[in-house]
């Protein structure tokens, strides 16, 4: 029996059907919901109104368990907390929250000199603090807020920051003065994320986008100037977005430019800006590469990381004057070994790279890679934030399934390190109380498929079929790794076990884990996530009365497709912001950023055999008249990347069948959710109290 009930329901809401016809390829097909995809149609708000109406009332048994929930999480947060500060020129730079607090305050203090090193204690407040921005006095008045650009000028007068508060992912810059507070009439509004100062702190670079929201254009805002901005940039393909950035030498400006599948690089010496940007390598289809700044053996050097030749991608160091002459091979491309980042610095080189479907970190040496190594199972390590090119350590990030987030500067000489900050997890956690386990599944076509377990140590250890929560992504060569959560031991604690299937599609396990499960090859995705579910239940850990998956996005696109593959092997299904109408997308190149996603899924406008193969197994197309588990899309009106509409006709369809299904529609949030801490607890509660009454465990 679930709580899932209310005295009283309003009706269940039925989308008015108002047929479109596509045709494509000689195929029509009848579409009785595109309407919804008119957000200025009042009809369509008041659908999404009904539907977060009904949703309310059916789950309105379950206040009670979500506000435990929310508690929770809350009681084993420390609210008023500070990140390890990172230095940056002459300043200790660090973000504080506050209890009661949304939003962080971005803060600075002085250092000691010029050997100082060590970063000022987390406790209390710092000597010579200055608070440079406060994210709440920013939010004020508005329903969402995100923070897109911030940047302190070299000389650390100057912060620049730039702001979203409607959730569509273009912000509002601004500038001001920090010796006096000031605001400059500078303000440059619809950039992109990731603006910085030049070199000298005299200009702007930011970058804007088309009206795909691509980023396609990059700019320089001379600070002051009663001119136009000058732009530095464009790219025409539409395939393709931009970016620019800084070398932590602070030597090169970098524009970048790069679709799913090909890279391409243009750098401007600031030792010698008459010159202007310089292309490294030119594009070539299919080939990737990005570009750091170093120094070895007295030698300045480009060291580039690409797959020209090379599947798990090779390390080259160049002449920065020559970079299209010789290569002088660092690391070769080692198959099952993914390098996946460089970090260079002036007297070390970091590397990123993935091993045995695990993030690892390592120092560059002349005869390959000294690991960072750690003693358990399961693991993600990445390198974390490192601005300073002179800096004699390096900062890494550490965490398991178990372990929470840990923080540590290792000293690139001795190998000591220092354990700056662990995250706290208050209430008395013990790590060893849970348990964290590998298993491997057997895929359709014989690979093997991992997949990441976490659990109470009884149930672990007792192997005896308990509930549990199976998450999959798999798109993007983003890998999920094996990472601490404390909303997730709501689930733990009350006997639920936590898995990661790390199906193809995602990186986890190498480029040719990409390259099986994107494009024609997409259904790897889904078959892989049933034969992990299968293999779950056949080795005892769960059954499929005490499954639920979950995926988001890309991964939303995963719940509606094994939905209808196997929709017996689940008891229900989260979905967040799906992509569940694939097809209907990637057939508008008007869409946002529907050209760009053609490398990853194909492009079924012009190519036949990709339109077949996308709508074989489209969520939306492909939904059969069979028992449903239970269903939950929850999704953002303001979301740009994945469209509201996809899951309210998703939701459409599956009401014609008699699924039992709800939609949850945030009215003013984007792609990521809501924001501010507290509204992103309460909302991840009302998702795991309705799991949890899947489950049979809501009381």
């Amino acid at each position: 029996m679930t709580l899932e009930s209310t005295p009283v329901l309003p009706a269940t809401p039925v989308a008015e059907r108002r047929p479109l016809v596509r045709s494509h390829h000689g195929d029509e097909v009848v579409d009785d919901y595109e309407w919804l995809r008119d957000r200025e149609d009042p009809a369509v708000i008041a659908h999404l109104e009904a539907e977060n109406a009904y949703a309310d009332a059916r789950l309105a048994g379950l206040e009670p368990l979500r506000e435990a929930i929310y508690g929770e999480i809350k009681s084993r947060t420390k609210e008023t907390d500070l990140s390890v500060p990172s230095r940056e020129g002459d300043w200790w730079y660090f973000s504080r929250t506050q209890e009661g607090k949304q939003y962080a305050r971005h803060c600075r203090a002085p250092i000691a000199g010029a050997d100082d090193w060590t970063p000022p204690k987390l406790e209390g407040e710092v000597p010579g603090e200055q608070i440079l921005l406060d994210d709440d006095v920013e939010a004020a008045g508005h329903d969402f807020y995100s923070l897109g650009s911030f940047d302190v000028s070299p000389d650390g007068r100057l912060l620049l920051w730039a702001v979203d508060t409607v959730g569509d992912e273009r912000y509002v810059l601004h500038v001001k003065d920090l010796d006096t507070g000031e605001a400059l009439p500078d303000v440059i509004e619809g950039t992109m994320p990731g603006a910085l100062f030049d070199a000298d702190g005299s200009g702007i670079y930011y970058t804007t986008c088309d009206e795909a929201w691509r980023p396609d254009s990059v700019w320089l805002h001379t600070l002051g100037g009663d001119g136009e901005d000058e732009r530095l940039f464009t790219e025409p393909d539409e395939r393709y977005w931009v970016g620019v950035g800084m070398s932590r030498s602070r030597r090169y400006v970098e524009i970048g430019v790069g679709s799913k599948i090909t890279s391409e690089s243009l750098l401007l010496d600031t030792q010698h800006p008459e010159a202007g940007f310089r292309l490294v390598w030119p594009r070539v289809e299919g080939v990737e590469y990005t570009v750091e700044h170093a120094v070895l053996d007295g030698r300045d050097r480009l060291l580039i990381l690409h797959n020209d030749g090379a599947e798990d991608f090779e390390l080259v160091a160049v002449d920065p004057a020559e970079p299209r002459g010789a290569r002088d091979v660092l690391l070769p491309s080692t198959p099952g070994v993914r390098l996946e980042e460089v970090d260079a610095f002036e007297r070390f080189v970091a590397v990123s790279y993935r091993e045995g479907g695990l993030a690892r970190v390592g120092l560059l040496t002349p005869s390959g890679i000294d690991e960072i190594r750690f003693d358990e199972p399961l693991f993600t390590a990445g390198i974390g934030s490192n601005p300073e090119w002179a800096q004699p350590t390096i900062r890494v990030g550490y965490g398991s399934l178990i372990t929470p987030s840990t923080v540590f500067d290792l000293d690139t000489v001795t190998g000591s390190r220092t354990v700056l900050k662990q995250q706290p997890v208050l209430g008395g956690y013990e790590p060893g109380a849970y348990r964290e386990h590998r298993e491997w599944a057997t895929a359709e076509d014989g690979t093997r498929v991992p997949i990441s377990i976490v659990g109470r140590a009884d149930l672990m250890e007792s192997r005896r079929a308990a509930p549990m929560l199976l998450y999959g992504y798999g798109s993007y060569e983003a890998s999920i790794d094996p990472a601490f959560s404390i909303a997730r031991l709501s689930l733990l604690d009350r006997g639920v076990l936590f898995a990661i299937a790390h199906v193809r599609g995602g990186g986890e396990m190498g480029r040719h884990w990409y390259e099986q499960g994107k494009t024609l090859t997409k259904r790897n995705t889904f078959t892989d996530f049933v034969a992990c579910a299968r293999h779950l239940v056949a080795e005892g850990w769960t059954s499929p009365a005490h499954l639920v998956a979950e995926g988001a996005s890309a991964g939303g696109l995963l719940m509606g497709a094994v939905a209808n593959l196997a929709p017996d092997l689940f008891a229900g299904i989260h979905a967040g912001v799906p992509f569940v109408d694939p097809l209907t997308s990637i057939l508008d190149p008007s869409l946002p950023l529907t050209v760009i996603e053609w490398d990853e899924w194909g492009d079924p406008l012009h190519d036949p055999e990709v339109y077949a193969y996308m709508k074989s197994y489209s969520p939306v197309e492909n939904i059969g008249h069979h028992p449903y588990p239970r269903l939950l899309a929850t999704t953002s009106l303001n979301d740009t990347r994945v469209l509201y509409v996809e899951p309210a006709k998703w939701v459409a369809r599956l009401r014609e069948v008699g699924a039992d299904v709800l939609l949850k529609t945030e009215m003013s949030a984007g792609h990521g959710g809501v924001s501010g801490r507290y509204a992103a607890w309460k909302e991840r509660a009302f998702e795991l109290a309705w799991i949890l009454d899947v489950l049979g465990l809501a009381r």
